[in-house]
C-alpha cells in the first residue's frame, strides 16, 4: 500500500519504490563487486561488456544502487555496446542482464521529470534512442533477474528471447504515475500476450510473476532464482554455433511476421529462404546432413 501511495503522489521513481520495498523485508547488503572476468573502459560505465570465448557477449546493466534504473546515458551506452557487438565478427549472440536485485526496475523518473513540458519532450524526441536495441541484427537474449518494470519490461521485450528467474517480476506501472508506456509497452505486450491481458496489465499497473508471464507467453522459460544468466548464456551459445547469416535471416523473418499480413510474410520468408542458396553455410549444412556428420559453418 505504501508503495502505491508513493507512486500515486509521483514523488519517487519506480526504482526507488522497489528499493523501499526490498529494504523493509531484507537487511542492507554490501555493494556488489564486479567479477574480474568483466571489463569496462572506466569506473563510470553503466553497461559492462564481456566477450566470452564461446562467441557470446554479455552486457550487464550496472546501476545496482538504483536497481538499474534506465537513464538516458545508460541506454545510450547499451545501444552503443550492442552496435559494437553487432559489428564484431567474433560475437554471434548477446545476452543482456542486470547487476544486483533487478534487471531494470524502470526508467529514471527523476531524469524524465526534469523536462519541463510537452514542447521539450517532443523537441528532443524523448526515449527515441531506446529503439536502437530492437535494430540489432544478431540475436539478443534478456536474462531477467528480479524486477523488470516499466522501461525495464519494455527493454526485455525489445530483446528476442526472455529467460526469467522464478523471482522475476514484470509490469507496466506507468498508469500509477499519470502517464503511459513510451517505449513499446502498449505495442509489444499486446503482440506477446494478447489484447485482454495486455489491457489488464497496462491499465492496472499490476506486477506479474515470472510464472504468469511464462504462461501468458511473455517469457520463453522460467529457471530457478539466480540461474537466469547461466541459462541465457547456454541458449546464446547454442544459437551462436549455427550460421550467423542464417540466424540473422531467421530473426528478420520472425520479426517481420509481427508487422505484415500472412500473405506478405509468407512471400518475405520464401524470398529469404531462397537467398540461403547463396550461402556456403547452406551448402555445408545440407552436405553434412547427407554425410551424417556435424556441419562446420564458416558464417558466410
Amino acid at each position: 500500500m505504501m508503495m502505491q501511495q508513493l507512486l500515486r503522489r509521483g514523488r519517487v521513481s519506480v526504482a526507488a519504490t522497489v528499493t523501499a520495498t526490498l529494504q523493509r523485508g531484507t537487511a542492507a547488503t554490501s555493494p556488489l563487486t564486479v567479477p574480474s572476468r568483466m571489463f569496462s573502459s572506466s569506473d563510470g560505465d553503466l553497461v559492462l561488456l564481456e566477450r566470452r570465448p564461446s562467441a557470446v557477449a554479455v552486457l550487464t546493466l550496472n546501476r545496482p544502487k538504483a536497481l538499474n534504473a534506465l537513464s538516458d546515458e545508460l541506454m545510450r551506452q547499451l545501444v552503443e555496446r550492442l552496435q559494437e557487438v553487432d559489428a564484431d565478427d567474433s560475437v554471434c549472440a548477446a545476452v543482456v542482464t542486470g547487476t544486483g536485485k533487478a534487471f531494470a526496475a524502470g526508467a529514471d523518473i527523476k531524469e524524465m521529470n526534469s523536462r519541463a513540458g510537452y514542447p521539450e519532450v517532443r523537441n528532443c524526441n524523448m526515449l527515441a534512442h531506446w529503439s536502437g536495441v530492437s535494430s540489432i541484427r544478431k540475436p539478443v537474449i534478456a536474462a531477467v533477474n528480479g524486477f523488470a518494470l516499466g522501461g525495464g519490461c519494455e527493454l526485455a521485450m525489445s530483446c528476442d528471447i526472455i529467460i526469467a528467474s522464478t523471482d522475476a517480476k514484470f509490469g507496466q506501472p506507468e498508469i500509477k504515475l499519470g502517464t503511459i508506456p513510451g517505449v513499446g509497452g502498449t505495442q509489444r505486450l499486446i503482440r506477446a500476450v494478447g489484447k485482454s491481458k495486455a489491457m489488464e496489465w497496462i491499465l492496472t499497473g499490476d506486477m506479474i510473476s515470472a510464472e504468469e508471464a511464462e504462461k501468458a507467453g511473455l517469457v520463453a522459460r522460467v529457471v530457478p532464482a539466480g540461474a537466469a544468466l547461466d541459462e541465457a548464456v547456454k541458449v546464446a551459445e547454442k544459437i551462436a554455433a549455427f550460421s550467423t547469416p542464417v540466424v540473422q535471416l531467421a530473426k528478420e523473418c520472425v520479426n517481420a511476421a509481427e508487422e505484415t499480413t500472412l500473405s506478405e510474410g509468407l512471400r518475405f520468408e520464401r524470398n529469404l529462404f531462397h537467398a540461403t542458396w547463396g550461402l556456403e553455410d547452406r551448402r555445408e549444412g545440407f552436405q553434412a546432413f547427407i554425410e551424417k556428420r556435424q556441419p562446420a559453418f564458416k558464417h558466410k
